[in-house]
Protein backbone atom coordinates (compact mmCIF):
# COMPACT_ATOMS: atom_id res chain seq x y z
CA UNK A 1 0.00 0.00 0.00
CA UNK A 2 1.50 3.38 -0.93
CA UNK A 3 2.07 5.93 1.84
CA UNK A 4 -0.49 8.44 0.57
CA UNK A 5 -3.22 5.81 0.47
CA UNK A 6 -2.29 4.54 3.94
CA UNK A 7 -2.60 8.04 5.37
CA UNK A 8 -6.01 8.40 3.76
CA UNK A 9 -7.33 5.10 5.11
CA UNK A 10 -5.90 4.52 8.57
CA UNK A 11 -7.88 7.11 10.61
CA UNK A 12 -11.24 6.34 9.05
CA UNK A 13 -12.74 3.19 10.54
CA UNK A 14 -16.52 3.47 10.10
CA UNK A 15 -18.91 2.36 12.89
CA UNK A 16 -20.31 -0.38 10.63
CA UNK A 17 -16.85 -1.94 10.46
CA UNK A 18 -16.31 -0.50 7.01
CA UNK A 19 -13.46 1.66 5.80
CA UNK A 20 -13.58 5.21 4.53
CA UNK A 21 -11.51 6.09 1.50
CA UNK A 22 -11.47 9.02 -0.88
CA UNK A 23 -11.86 8.20 -4.55
CA UNK A 24 -10.78 11.18 -6.62
CA UNK A 25 -11.48 13.27 -3.51
CA UNK A 26 -15.01 11.90 -2.95
CA UNK A 27 -15.47 10.37 0.53
CA UNK A 28 -16.79 6.80 0.29
CA UNK A 29 -17.38 4.01 2.81
CA UNK A 30 -16.56 0.45 1.77
CA UNK A 31 -19.10 -1.54 3.76
CA UNK A 32 -18.94 -5.12 5.05
CA UNK A 33 -21.83 -6.09 2.77
CA UNK A 34 -19.81 -5.20 -0.33
CA UNK A 35 -21.86 -2.06 -0.95
CA UNK A 36 -20.32 1.39 -1.28
CA UNK A 37 -21.83 4.33 0.62
CA UNK A 38 -21.22 7.85 -0.70
CA UNK A 39 -22.38 9.98 2.25
CA UNK A 40 -21.97 13.37 0.57
CA UNK A 41 -24.45 12.25 -2.08
CA UNK A 42 -26.60 10.05 0.23
CA UNK A 43 -26.17 7.30 -2.34
CA UNK A 44 -25.78 3.55 -1.87
CA UNK A 45 -24.06 1.58 -4.64
CA UNK A 46 -24.16 -2.19 -5.06
CA UNK A 47 -22.73 -4.08 -8.01
CA UNK A 48 -23.35 -7.45 -9.65
CA UNK A 49 -26.40 -8.76 -7.78
CA UNK A 50 -26.98 -11.41 -10.48
CA UNK A 51 -30.54 -11.97 -9.32
CA UNK A 52 -32.05 -15.29 -10.40
CA UNK A 53 -28.69 -16.88 -11.16
CA UNK A 54 -29.83 -20.03 -9.36
CA UNK A 55 -32.95 -20.35 -11.49
CA UNK A 56 -30.90 -19.71 -14.65
CA UNK A 57 -28.73 -22.71 -13.80
CA UNK A 58 -31.84 -24.77 -13.02
CA UNK A 59 -33.24 -24.06 -16.48
CA UNK A 60 -30.07 -25.62 -17.90
CA UNK A 61 -30.42 -28.68 -15.66
CA UNK A 62 -27.85 -27.74 -13.00
CA UNK A 63 -29.85 -27.63 -9.79
CA UNK A 64 -28.80 -25.03 -7.23
CA UNK A 65 -30.74 -24.05 -4.11
CA UNK A 66 -33.24 -21.36 -5.25
CA UNK A 67 -32.35 -18.94 -2.47
CA UNK A 68 -29.91 -16.53 -4.09
CA UNK A 69 -32.38 -13.75 -4.92
CA UNK A 70 -34.05 -13.68 -1.45
CA UNK A 71 -30.61 -13.72 0.24
CA UNK A 72 -29.26 -10.93 -1.96
CA UNK A 73 -32.36 -8.78 -1.54
CA UNK A 74 -32.34 -9.29 2.23
CA UNK A 75 -28.75 -8.00 2.35
CA UNK A 76 -29.66 -5.00 0.20
CA UNK A 77 -32.72 -4.32 2.36
CA UNK A 78 -30.54 -4.32 5.50
CA UNK A 79 -28.21 -1.73 3.95
CA UNK A 80 -31.14 0.49 2.98
CA UNK A 81 -32.65 0.25 6.45
CA UNK A 82 -29.30 1.15 8.03
CA UNK A 83 -28.52 4.13 5.78
CA UNK A 84 -31.85 5.42 4.43
CA UNK A 85 -30.25 6.51 1.13
CA UNK A 86 -31.83 9.16 -1.07
CA UNK A 87 -30.59 7.17 -4.09
CA UNK A 88 -29.61 3.57 -4.81
CA UNK A 89 -27.45 2.71 -7.82
CA UNK A 90 -27.24 -0.93 -8.89
CA UNK A 91 -24.00 -0.95 -10.84
CA UNK A 92 -24.82 -3.43 -13.57
CA UNK A 93 -25.53 -7.16 -13.84
CA UNK A 94 -28.39 -6.79 -11.39
CA UNK A 95 -30.09 -9.68 -13.21
CA UNK A 96 -28.27 -12.78 -14.39
CA UNK A 97 -29.92 -13.10 -17.79
CA UNK A 98 -32.57 -11.70 -20.11
CA UNK A 99 -35.47 -13.61 -18.51
CA UNK A 100 -34.48 -13.15 -14.88
CA UNK A 101 -37.11 -10.48 -14.18
CA UNK A 102 -39.82 -12.88 -15.35
CA UNK A 103 -38.51 -15.59 -13.01
CA UNK A 104 -38.55 -13.38 -9.89
CA UNK A 105 -41.04 -14.65 -7.33
CA UNK A 106 -43.98 -12.43 -6.41
CA UNK A 107 -42.45 -11.91 -2.96
CA UNK A 108 -39.05 -10.86 -4.35
CA UNK A 109 -40.66 -8.53 -6.87
CA UNK A 110 -42.76 -6.93 -4.12
CA UNK A 111 -39.65 -6.52 -1.97
CA UNK A 112 -37.84 -4.76 -4.82
CA UNK A 113 -40.79 -2.40 -5.28
CA UNK A 114 -40.82 -1.55 -1.58
CA UNK A 115 -37.09 -0.84 -1.55
CA UNK A 116 -37.31 1.43 -4.60
CA UNK A 117 -40.34 3.41 -3.45
CA UNK A 118 -39.67 6.98 -2.36
CA UNK A 119 -36.05 7.21 -3.55
CA UNK A 120 -34.11 7.62 -6.77
CA UNK A 121 -33.58 4.02 -7.89
CA UNK A 122 -31.09 3.63 -10.72
CA UNK A 123 -30.40 0.52 -12.76
CA UNK A 124 -27.03 0.87 -14.48
CA UNK A 125 -26.71 -1.47 -17.45
CA UNK A 126 -24.27 -4.37 -17.32
CA UNK A 127 -23.30 -6.99 -19.87
CA UNK A 128 -25.62 -9.62 -18.34
CA UNK A 129 -28.75 -7.49 -18.03
CA UNK A 130 -28.84 -5.30 -21.15
CA UNK A 131 -31.86 -7.18 -22.48
CA UNK A 132 -33.47 -7.68 -19.07
CA UNK A 133 -33.41 -3.97 -18.32
CA UNK A 134 -34.70 -2.95 -21.75
CA UNK A 135 -38.22 -3.92 -20.70
CA UNK A 136 -37.80 -4.00 -16.92
CA UNK A 137 -39.48 -0.69 -16.23
CA UNK A 138 -42.77 -2.18 -17.36
CA UNK A 139 -42.46 -4.22 -14.16
CA UNK A 140 -39.98 -2.44 -11.88
CA UNK A 141 -39.60 1.05 -10.46
CA UNK A 142 -36.60 3.22 -11.27
CA UNK A 143 -34.66 4.45 -14.28
CA UNK A 144 -32.01 2.88 -16.49
CA UNK A 145 -28.66 4.50 -17.36
CA UNK A 146 -25.46 3.32 -19.03
CA UNK A 147 -23.07 5.51 -17.00
CA UNK A 148 -23.48 8.38 -14.56
CA UNK A 149 -21.52 10.98 -12.62
CA UNK A 150 -21.91 11.17 -8.85
CA UNK A 151 -20.02 14.04 -7.27
CA UNK A 152 -16.33 13.48 -8.08
CA UNK A 153 -16.76 9.88 -9.23
CA UNK A 154 -18.01 8.31 -12.45
CA UNK A 155 -20.06 5.12 -12.27
CA UNK A 156 -19.80 2.45 -14.95
CA UNK A 157 -20.28 -1.31 -14.97
CA UNK A 158 -17.14 -2.48 -16.75
CA UNK A 159 -13.84 -0.78 -15.84
CA UNK A 160 -12.09 1.01 -18.68
CA UNK A 161 -8.45 0.58 -19.61
CA UNK A 162 -6.01 3.44 -19.18
CA UNK A 163 -6.38 6.48 -16.99
CA UNK A 164 -9.85 6.39 -15.44
CA UNK A 165 -9.52 8.79 -12.55
CA UNK A 166 -12.67 8.84 -10.45
CA UNK A 167 -14.06 5.63 -11.93
CA UNK A 168 -16.12 3.29 -9.75
CA UNK A 169 -16.83 0.02 -11.55
CA UNK A 170 -17.86 -3.59 -10.96
CA UNK A 171 -17.98 -6.51 -13.41
CA UNK A 172 -14.76 -8.27 -12.35
CA UNK A 173 -15.95 -9.71 -8.99
CA UNK A 174 -12.52 -9.22 -7.34
CA UNK A 175 -11.53 -11.61 -4.55
CA UNK A 176 -8.41 -11.81 -2.38
CA UNK A 177 -6.73 -14.86 -0.90
CA UNK A 178 -4.84 -14.42 2.36
CA UNK A 179 -3.51 -16.67 5.12
CA UNK A 180 -5.61 -16.73 8.30
CA UNK A 181 -5.83 -19.20 11.18
CA UNK A 182 -3.32 -21.48 9.53
CA UNK A 183 -5.19 -21.79 6.27
CA UNK A 184 -5.92 -19.88 3.10
CA UNK A 185 -9.05 -17.73 3.12
CA UNK A 186 -10.59 -16.28 -0.03
CA UNK A 187 -12.86 -13.26 0.34
CA UNK A 188 -14.60 -10.77 -1.98
CA UNK A 189 -12.89 -7.41 -1.88
CA UNK A 190 -12.78 -3.80 -2.96
CA UNK A 191 -9.66 -2.69 -4.84
CA UNK A 192 -8.58 0.95 -4.93
CA UNK A 193 -5.60 3.23 -5.28
CA UNK A 194 -7.53 6.36 -4.34
CA UNK A 195 -7.94 7.28 -8.00
CA UNK A 196 -10.35 4.54 -9.04
CA UNK A 197 -12.22 1.75 -7.25
CA UNK A 198 -13.37 -1.73 -8.29
CA UNK A 199 -16.30 -3.13 -6.31
CA UNK A 200 -16.91 -6.72 -5.19
CA UNK A 201 -19.96 -8.61 -6.38
CA UNK A 202 -22.92 -8.13 -4.04
CA UNK A 203 -24.91 -11.21 -5.12
CA UNK A 204 -25.16 -14.39 -3.06
CA UNK A 205 -24.19 -16.78 -5.90
CA UNK A 206 -21.36 -14.80 -7.49
CA UNK A 207 -17.85 -16.14 -7.90
CA UNK A 208 -14.67 -14.12 -7.74
CA UNK A 209 -11.60 -13.29 -9.83
CA UNK A 210 -8.25 -13.21 -8.03
CA UNK A 211 -7.12 -9.60 -7.65
CA UNK A 212 -3.67 -10.59 -8.90
CA UNK A 213 -5.15 -11.51 -12.29
CA UNK A 214 -4.04 -9.04 -14.95
CA UNK A 215 -7.67 -8.09 -15.60
CA UNK A 216 -7.71 -6.48 -12.14
CA UNK A 217 -4.08 -5.75 -11.34
CA UNK A 218 -3.49 -4.30 -14.80
CA UNK A 219 -5.91 -1.46 -14.09
CA UNK A 220 -3.53 0.07 -11.54
CA UNK A 221 -0.18 1.70 -12.24
CA UNK A 222 1.07 0.85 -8.72
CA UNK A 223 -0.01 -1.89 -6.29
CA UNK A 224 -3.44 -0.89 -4.95
CA UNK A 225 -4.98 -1.38 -1.53
CA UNK A 226 -7.24 -4.41 -1.19
CA UNK A 227 -10.17 -4.21 1.24
CA UNK A 228 -11.42 -7.72 1.98
CA UNK A 229 -14.91 -8.32 3.35
CA UNK A 230 -15.04 -9.90 6.80
CA UNK A 231 -18.06 -10.91 8.86
CA UNK A 232 -18.27 -7.56 10.67
CA UNK A 233 -15.25 -5.65 9.41
CA UNK A 234 -13.56 -4.67 6.16
CA UNK A 235 -9.88 -5.59 6.31
CA UNK A 236 -7.33 -3.33 4.61
CA UNK A 237 -4.61 -5.49 3.06
CA UNK A 238 -1.37 -4.58 1.41
CA UNK A 239 -0.59 -6.14 -1.95
CA UNK A 240 2.31 -8.06 -0.40
CA UNK A 241 -0.07 -9.79 2.06
CA UNK A 242 -1.93 -11.58 -0.74
CA UNK A 243 -1.31 -15.26 -1.43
Amino acid sequence: MNAALRETLTPFRHPCGGLKVRVNGEACVMRCSGALWVPGQRTLIASDLHLEKGSAFAVRGQMLPPYDSPATLAKLEAEIEALNPAAVVLLGDSFHDAKAVDRLSADDLARLMRLAAGRDWIWLEGNHDLVALSGALDTLLGRVVTTMTLGAVSLIHEPQLGDATGEVAGHLHPAARVAAYGRGVRRPCFVTDGRRLIMPAFGAFTGGLDVRDVAVAGLFAAPPMVAALGRDKVHALSWDALR
